[in-house]
């Protein structure tokens, strides 16, 4: 058996926990660009609330643009705002001073591709966590791949959109602006991270069912 995810920026609690399961992943490179999803955006937790943070795209023309050649759009300056955002909703969390330079190192760099600029990201992730798990790119593509947990769609923001996962239960931590807003669930794993430090990972593992 194995695992089949997405391409993800900055990807929920409950895609990292994928990696934490005895299954192989990998990570989808043939399928087809889709908007709103993860493969462009996560969402982390601010002063306001909940926060989406989006990558733009240049679309190549059609709607049927392969997600191993979607091209990210620079002429905006969305990594300085992407940055400033994230610093203003974590700058006061318990480990953000711990991970910051690391993490703010990606930002600085131009990756033409959307693919390789996530799994830049995630593979600092993985590390931070000490998940020894390594994701490779498909290298066909598979509508209905035998022996494989599909992810690709069943992790999606869009409550409506996402399929239910017995796999994963969301695990109550502490969050800067809880306070104001309550707890909410699978954001960013970033989230996590710069909340708990070198807990996330313990509590990565209690979300498993």
């Amino acid at each position: 058996m194995r695992i089949l995810l997405s391409t993800a920026y900055l990807p929920p609690v409950q895609y990292i926990s994928k990696f934490l399961l005895p299954h192989p992943v990998r990570i989808e490179n043939h399928e087809n660009y889709q908007k709103q999803s993860y493969r462009n955006r996560c969402y982390i937790y601010g002063a306001n609330g909940c926060q989406c943070l989006v990558i733009p795209v240049i679309k190549q023309g059609g709607e049927n643009n392969a997600i191993a050649e979607v091209e990210i759009d620079y002429q905006y300056p969305w990594q300085k705002i992407h940055l400033r955002s994230i610093q203003s909703a974590y700058r006061n969390s318990p480990f953000y001073e711990f991970y910051a330079d690391d993490f703010n190192e990606f930002f600085r760099e131009k990756i033409p591709l959307l693919t390789d600029w996530n799994l830049n990201l995630l593979l600092y992730i993985l590390k931070v966590l000490n998940i020894a798990s390594t994701p490779v790119k498909t290298s066909i593509f598979e509508k209905n791949p035998g022996g494989t947990n599909d992810f690709r769609n069943a992790i999606h923001p869009k409550l409506q959109t996402a399929l239910p996962d017995e796999k994963f239960k969301p695990v109550i931590y502490q969050q800067v602006f809880r306070d104001r807003y309550g707890f909410i669930p699978n954001l960013s794993i970033i989230d996590l991270i710069f909340n708990e430090g070198p807990q996330a990972r313990e509590l990565l593992f209690k979300t498993i069912n």
